[in-house]
C-alpha cells in the first residue's frame, strides 16, 4: 500500500560534501596601538552612590581656613598655584578607607584609578606633594576632628554619654636591627659625621664628579642620618632612666626611628611600635578622642583621654569604659574628680577568700565607690559595651591597614592615626545618615 501525502515530496537529491574555503580564517583582530579619541567627563566615571562622593561631600563640610591661610600664592600675586587642600585631604581620606597607606601607591591610582581621577579633577598629584601633606599638619588634623564631632554633638547625634578606651600596638616602620646601645650610636655617629664630611669635600674638589641631583640626594641622606642618631642619643637617658638600675647599660634606641620602643604585640611577640589610644562614643562608635604614645602599657592613659576630650568638647565623657589594663588608682580618682564615672574591672585579690568589690581600709572615696560599683548587675551589663566598641573600632581600623606606620617619628604617626580616626568617622557620619532617614 502506497502511502500518500497531502502535498508532493521533491525527488531525493545525493548529497554533496562541504568544501572549505582555502586560507587563513579571516577575523576582526584586536589593534590596541591604534588612536582612538573618547569623549567623557570625570564624573560620569564613578556612579551617584559611590563612597568617594561622600568623602568629597564630608571633607567640601569642614573648615580648612587653615590650610587655605598657609597658601602664599594670591590673585594677582606672582608664584603657581598649589594643589587645593580639600583635594589632597580627600584622596587621603579616601586611600585611608581603602587600606591605602603608601604615597607612592595613591600617586599611582591617581594616574590609573577612576576614584581618585574624580577627586583629582585634572590636577595633577606626586607623592612627593601627597607624602608632606599627610605629615604636616597635625595641629590642623587634630582640629577637623574636633570639629567633624562638635557639629554631630550640635546636632544630637553625639552626647558623650558613654565613652570606650582602648590602645592598640602598631607596628613601628623601624626594624629591631636598628636598635643599638649607648656606645654603638656613639660610634654611629662619628661615622655619620665623617661620611657628611667626606661628601662636603668630595664636592669641593670636583663638583662635576657626579651629577648635581645625585651629589643633593646623598648629602641629605647623610645629613638625615646623622640627625636620626644625635636624636637617638638624646632619648638614651630617658629610655635608660625605664629601667633597672642594673639593666640600664642595656638600654638601647633605634637609628631608624628614635621614637619607637619595643612592645609586646597581639601575637605574644615583641616589635617595634606605637600605642595608638582611640576613644569613641558607644552610642555611634564615632571617635572622640586619639593619642599616640611610645608606651607599651595602657596604664595612665584614661586620664589624658578624658582631659583631651574636655579641651575639645569643653565637657568631660559622663561615663568611661576602659579594659583593666587602665585600672590604676590615680587615674580613676582623676577621671572622677573631672565629672567622669569610670567602669573598668577590679584587680582580682591575692587571696581567694575576699571579695574584690569591698573597700579596702587605704581606699579613697572614689576608689571606694569603683570598687562597690563594679560588683553590681548594671555596672557589669554597661562594661559589655566597650568589648563592643573600643574592639569594635580597633578591628575596623586594622582592617583598613592600620597594621604598620610607614612614617618615622611620634609627630608623622600621630598624623597618620588622625587621618584614620577622620575616616572612621566619616564612614560613620554616611551610616548613621542612613539609619536616621
Amino acid at each position: 500500500m502506497s502511502e500518500t501525502t497531502l502535498f508532493p515530496m521533491p525527488e531525493p537529491t545525493e548529497s554533496r560534501p562541504v568544501v572549505l574555503p582555502e586560507g587563513q580564517p579571516r577575523v576582526q583582530w584586536a589593534d590596541r596601538s591604534q588612536m582612538e579619541f573618547r569623549i567623557v567627563d570625570l564624573d560620569s566615571l564613578v556612579p551617584g552612590d559611590h563612597r568617594v562622593r561622600g568623602i568629597w561631600a564630608f571633607v567640601e563640610g569642614l573648615d580648612l581656613r587653615a590650610l587655605y591661610a598657609e597658601i602664599r600664592a594670591v590673585e594677582g600675586g606672582v608664584g603657581r598655584s598649589p594643589i587645593d587642600p580639600k583635594i589632597l585631604l580627600a584622596l587621603w581620606l579616601y586611600a585611608t578607607t581603602e587600606g591605602i597607606g603608601s604615597a607612592r601607591a595613591l600617586d599611582e591610582l591617581c594616574r590609573s584609578h577612576a576614584a581618585y581621577q574624580w577627586i583629582c579633577g585634572g590636577v595633577g598629584v606626586n607623592y612627593h606633594t601627597l607624602s608632606d601633606f599627610r605629615t604636616a599638619h597635625e595641629t590642623v588634623l587634630s582640629d577637623l576632628l574636633t570639629q567633624s564631632v562638635a557639629v554631630l554633638m550640635s546636632q544630637g547625634v553625639v552626647e558623650l554619654k558613654r565613652v570606650a578606651q582602648d590602645g592598640m600596638r602598631v607596628r613601628a616602620s623601624a626594624g629591631a636591627a636598628s636598635f643599638r646601645r649607648e656606645r654603638a650610636l656613639t660610634e654611629c655617629l662619628e661615622e655619620a659625621k665623617a661620611q657628611v664630611e667626606c661628601l662636603r669635600r668630595e664636592l669641593e674638589e670636583d663638583p662635576g664628579a657626579t651629577s648635581r641631583r645625585e651629589q643633593a640626594a646623598r648629602q641629605r641622606a647623610a645629613r638625615e642620618r646623622q640627625a636620626r642618631i644625635e636624636e637617638a642619643l638624646r632619648q638614651m637617658p630617658e629610655v635608660a632612666a625605664k629601667k633597672k638600675a642594673e639593666e640600664r647599660s642595656e638600654a638601647r634606641v633605634s637609628t631608624t626611628d628614635a621614637d619607637a620602643r619595643v612592645m609586646k604585640m597581639p601575637d605574644g611577640g615583641y616589635r617595634p611600635a606605637f600605642n595608638v589610644e582611640l576613644a569613641a562614643d558607644t552610642a555611634t562608635q564615632v571617635i572622640v578622642g586619639v593619642d599616640v604614645t611610645n608606651t607599651g602599657s595602657d596604664q595612665g592613659q584614661m586620664s589624658p583621654m578624658v582631659q583631651q576630650i574636655q579641651e575639645r568638647y569643653g565637657r568631660c565623657p559622663e561615663e568611661m569604659l576602659v579594659d583593666g589594663g587602665f585600672a590604676k588608682q590615680e587615674d580613676i580618682e582623676k577621671a572622677e574628680q573631672m565629672g567622669t564615672t569610670v567602669y573598668a574591672p577590679v584587680q582580682r585579690p591575692k587571696t581567694a577568700d575576699r571579695d574584690p568589690h569591698l573597700p579596702l581600709p587605704g581606699d579613697s572615696e572614689a576608689i571606694a565607690a569603683w570598687r562597690v560599683r563594679m560588683g553590681t548587675a548594671e555596672a557589669k551589663e554597661i562594661y559589655k559595651e566597650r568589648a563592643s566598641t573600643a574592639e569594635c573600632v580597633n578591628a575596623q581600623c586594622r582592617n583598613r591597614g592600620l597594621t604598620q606606620f610607614l612614617v618615622r617619628g611620634l609627630r608623622k604617626v600621630k598624623c597618620v592615626a588622625l587621618l584614620y580616626a577622620l575616616a572612621h568617622n566619616c564612614l560613620r557620619v554616611g551610616a548613621l545618615q542612613e539609619l536616621i532617614s
